[in-house]
């Protein structure tokens, strides 16, 4: 098995300065999922859409953005999970669809902050309130919401219910329509909308799944 330096280790911290690899060595806290540590990738100002290279740890271009959706929320994933069987099996549980697989990734988050931060590749501390079960091609591709620890506007919700209603659609609209071309089908479905609770199930399911994974 390939190991990854842990920088949240004080022992580790006084030996090397290395970076961590944002998924493999840092920690999704202690206080998971009730309290989460999201690496942040995209940002709302961001032209282009920005992702975690697997096998280095760094930012790397997926794609310019094609067209005039921007994403409404900071956007990244939760260290040490995983979208694998655990999260298929509960997705089709929870939706009543047959959803065979994860989509093999990081478990993603949307994290909502009145703050303009200017750049990804960040750490935070977020609060997770919801997500919707977003089904990509016949796999389960969670989205976690969740509100930034301390933000003045947003940091007190504790259920996506609480929400203002333009928010969550400009959440589900950018999700259902982010991926499509004109003239192509759509490729995103949204099975279910879930609060808070369930949003901690899929966390510590997609974190159970990453146990699983030969690094």
């Amino acid at each position: 098995m390939q190991t990854y330096l842990d920088t949240t280790s004080p022992d580790t911290m006084s030996k090397t300065p290395s970076k961590a690899h944002p998924w493999h060595g840092i920690s999704p806290g202690e206080d998971a999922p009730d309290v989460i540590t999201a690496f942040i990738e995209i940002v709302p100002t961001d032209t282009v859409k920005y992702e975690i290279d697997k096998e280095s740890g760094y930012l790397t271009i997926d794609r310019p953005q094609q067209y005039s959706n921007i994403i409404p929320a900071l956007y990244g994933f939760v260290p040490r999970t995983y979208c694998g069987d655990g999260i298929a099996q509960l997705a089709s549980e929870r939706s009543g669809r047959e959803i065979t697989e994860g989509d093999g990734d990081p478990l993603d988050i949307c994290v909502l902050t009145e703050r303009e931060i200017t750049h990804g590749d960040i750490l935070l501390k977020a609060i997770p309130i919801g997500g919707f079960r977003l089904i990509d091609k016949g796999e389960a591709d969670d989205k976690i919401i969740a509100v930034l620890k301390g933000d003045a506007m947003y940091g007190h919700f504790r259920e996506l219910a609480e929400l203002p209603e333009g928010v969550v659609k400009r959440l589900r609209h950018y999700f259902l329509t982010y991926k499509n071309l004109p003239g192509e089908p759509t490729i995103m479905e949204l099975a279910t909308i879930y609060g808070r609770e369930e949003a901690c199930e899929v966390i510590r399911t997609s974190m159970e799944d990453y146990k699983q994974l030969e690094l």
